[in-house]
């Protein structure tokens, strides 16, 4: 409960700012330069004589903008559908090995998991595709990881709070769209070398971009080689009582320690030709992404009272897993634009392969000298062959010469197919397992999609954003034993936009005490109503069961222990949502922001733990699936501050402030509460950085502060887990050494705490609990920045 009322605290502050920091705003401050200061660009994908995507209600309102954060802060402003942008000064603020570690300090961003060992980002707390996740407007390919990706490669970061047509309505709780570096705006010549430390490992990368255009032709590569130790260990504890008398059934203690490497090659390039016209392009798009790694696992299982549910014969003591894997995604996307009046015809789209191999060898022991109890040896090979082709057409229906109007409609048609091919073989005790499944699975989908979207502003206060989108998904599975699962949906989404600018173009000084003194030239009012949906991911439609190693058939597990498998009757997830949203621009690129939203969800996914008659075991074992439960509901208020504190408090250091604070409700229908919440959705999380440039040496500092409280989900009647509060601290100090040369400082999670779990489970009379206790680390990395 601390950590929420630290985050409440916070929105009182950004309350109080907002009451009292709205007065007359002094000249804009130069903004705080950092090693590489970006050149005024539209960066080669919007060309100024373009029909834009996202134009401005009032076009004769011009507004100079001269890079870095004005830039990306009007170019948020300009957007009808309300979008965040984050620019390369803010990217690579922090020096981070990875996009995943820059995202965890942007507005509504959570990821889940202990700090520095996340999975994918989540905005509003809602991830597993309820997030949205584009790289260069695009899906990304089966297999890819966020964590792919480098900072240096990254140009800029959207996030879009609600769905449009046009980059898709697969987005319940947003999008954020990944742009890699792109266009030309200056010639760079970056060399990178870093050095990170953690728990006595050292991890050293390097990375290297080269930008350059020759006649009508640019060309931007990037590459980036790194090695990645980590050493982490675990603690669970599992106990289980009867729930009439309290007598306890299982009573146990498993710990861990995992020592892993990991190496990575990733390639970028972007190559593109100006085609003559302004604004006639094409581009190509290749890159690579190649990881390999290798990592032992040691366990220790302390029995005080032996379970009887399960097999004693299986019972281990101590045992080990040797692994290692290697994955590589390759992929060549296109992009073609040609001008045709006021008219663009686009098309784009791509070619990619996904492959992975890994093995493991487990070996569990009763007595060390007496040989192994059991081994298994597991091998799994994927093979994903992906393609996509998007064509678009825009044109620009009118527009007052003197930008009182303007009007533009846009429509498409998207298609995409994917193909995988899975091998596994699982031997225990050199016996194959599942033989019933075979070792082979393939499986297919297709997606086709049609969508149009209208932009009108008919005046300088308003701006209208209208589309529909019509969008189907077809899996079909093949698989040894004869089955042939299919899944088929289709789902009509139509989507409104609304901006509204109380004061157009008029300039209004901006009174003391605002809201009450009234509204000013740069105050403006988003509404969203949008339809989206989530649909099953193709493993979880169709997948070969996998068995769980703690309790190993053909005997029988526990419910805390379950086997999994997939469910090809599931259906997509439905959404109804309202964004509301009022934001008001500061000079020098500064931001106040409150959005509240709500979502109505149909079809809720959910995995459920289930006690099932299988064919693998001649006895009845847990296994878990997901499943549709019911419709849920989630609502949430966020709020944002960003400017410089001598604004604020005349005579106060000039420090650059980002604040963000985020507080989140759900309720799921068909599950009795109290904390009956959307699966992995915190009640809230914020931020708080700042950035200070000293005025008498070549030195920045700046850090941030991360909070997300501890909460608890029950996911049915009969479960609940609850995961402790996270509170991380990074910090950072850039040198500028000279024009060519930096020195970066970074110290990320300064004030480390053990990460903690818990999952309660009652079924068939018995409670089961497990506690699970994760120790986590101070990251330091050093990086030194060369203009070659």
């Amino acid at each position: 409960m601390s950590d929420l009322r630290l985050l409440w605290g916070l929105a009182a502050w950004l309350g109080a700012w907002t009451v009292c920091g709205a007065q007359p705003t002094p000249p804009a401050p130069t903004p705080i330069p950092t090693s590489e200061t970006e050149a005024p660009s539209n960066n080669g994908k919007e060309p100024a004589t373009d029909a834009p995507r996202d134009r401005a209600p009032n076009n004769a309102q011009r507004v100079e903008i001269t890079g870095g954060r004005n830039a990306d802060m009007e170019e948020r402003r300009q957007s009808t559908a309300a979008k965040i942008v984050i620019g390369r000064e803010e990217i690579e603020k922090f020096g981070d090995a990875t996009v995943g570690e820059v995202l965890k300090r942007l507005p509504g961003v959570t990821t889940p998991g202990a700090p520095g060992r996340g999975g994918a980002p989540r905005l509003r707390g809602l991830g597993s595709g309820y997030t949205q996740l584009l790289i260069d407007g695009q899906r990304i390919p089966p297999g890819f990881s966020l964590e792919s990706l480098t900072p240096d490669q990254i140009e800029r970061i959207e996030i879009l709070r609600a769905p449009t047509a046009e980059t898709g309505a697969r987005a319940i709780a947003g999008t954020i769209n990944i742009v890699t570096r792109e266009g030309f705006t200056k010639k760079i010549h970056d060399l990178r070398l870093s050095l990170g430390h953690e728990n006595g490992l050292n991890a050293p990368s390097v990375s290297w971009t080269r930008n350059d255009t020759i006649d009508t032709f640019i060309y931007n590569l990037s590459g980036s080689l790194s090695h990645t130790p980590r050493l982490s260990s675990s603690r669970t504890d599992t106990l289980a009582t009867t729930l009439a008398t309290g007598a306890t059934v299982q009573d146990a203690t498993g710990t861990s320690r995992t020592e892993e490497n990991r190496n990575s090659l990733h390639l970028t390039s972007r190559l593109q030709w100006r085609l003559g016209g302004p604004g006639d392009l094409f581009t190509l798009m290749p890159t690579l992404f190649y990881n390999e790694g290798r990592s032992r696992r040691s366990f220790d299982l302390s029995q005080r009272v032996q379970d009887t549910r399960t097999d004693s014969s299986d019972d281990y003591n101590s045992g080990f897993v040797e692994s290692s894997s290697r994955s590589s995604s390759q992929r060549v996307n296109f992009q073609w634009r040609q001008r045709m009046g006021l008219s663009r015809l686009e098309a784009h789209g791509g070619v990619g392969l996904y492959e992975s191999q890994s093995q493991s060898h487990r070996e569990e022991f009763r007595d060390v000298q007496l040989g192994a109890l059991r081994r298994v040896d597991d091998r799994n090979e994927v093979h994903d062959r992906s393609g996509n082709l998007t064509l678009k057409w825009s044109t620009l229906l009118g527009q007052a010469p003197e930008g009182g109007s303007e009007h533009s409609w846009v429509t498409g048609l998207e298609a995409e197919a994917l193909r995988r091919e899975e091998t596994r073989t699982t031997l225990q005790n050199g016996l194959p397992l599942l033989t019933e499944f075979g070792d082979n699975l393939q499986a297919a989908s297709t997606r086709l999609a049609a969508y149009t979207q209208d932009e009108w502003s008919p005046n300088r206060h308003w701006a209208f954003h209208a589309g529909l989108r019509w969008e189907s998904i077809s899996t079909r599975g093949e698989a040894a034993n004869g089955l042939t699962p299919e899944n088929r949906s289709s789902v009509w989404t139509p989507l409104v936009h609304l901006l509204w600018r109380p004061d157009g173009g008029t300039v209004h000084p901006v009174q003391p005490g605002w809201p009450m003194g009234g509204l000013g030239k740069r105050d403006q009012v988003r509404l969203s109503l949008t339809r989206s949906y989530r649909s099953p991911p193709l493993g979880v439609l169709i997948a070969r069961p996998s068995l769980n190693q703690r309790d190993p058939a053909p005997g029988p597990n526990t419910p805390t222990s379950p086997d999994s498998a997939g469910n090809p009757l599931l259906l997509p997830e439905l959404a109804r949502g309202i964004d509301l949203a009022f934001e008001r621009y500061l000079e020098g690129g500064g931001i106040l922001s409150a959005n509240l939203f709500a979502r109505r969800v149909q079809h809720l996914m959910r995995r459920v733990v289930g006690l099932e008659t299988v064919s693998w075991a001649p006895v009845p074992r847990w296994v878990a699936r997901q499943q549709n439960i019911g419709d849920a509901r989630t609502q949430g208020l966020e709020l944002e501050a960003k400017f410089r504190l001598d604004q604020a408090l005349p005579g106060a250091w000039p420090l650059e402030i980002r604040s963000n604070a985020s507080f989140y409700g759900s309720r799921v229908d068909n599950v009795p509460g109290p904390d009956n919440r959307l699966d992995s959705q915190p009640h809230a999380t914020g931020n708080l950085g700042f950035d200070y440039r000293l005025r008498s040496l070549p030195l920045t500092l700046g850090g941030n502060f991360n909070a997300v409280p501890s909460y608890r989900t029950r996911l049915s009647e009969e479960q609940a887990v609850t995961v402790s509060h996270k509170r991380v601290v990074d910090a950072y100090a850039l040198w500028t050494l000279s024009p060519s040369a930096a020195l970066r400082l970074m110290a990320s999670n300064l004030t480390a705490r053990d990460y903690h779990s818990t999952n309660t489970l009652d079924a068939l009379g018995i409670r089961n609990f497990s506690s699970t206790l994760s120790p986590t680390y101070v990251n330091w990395r050093a990086r030194l920045e060369l203009k070659l």
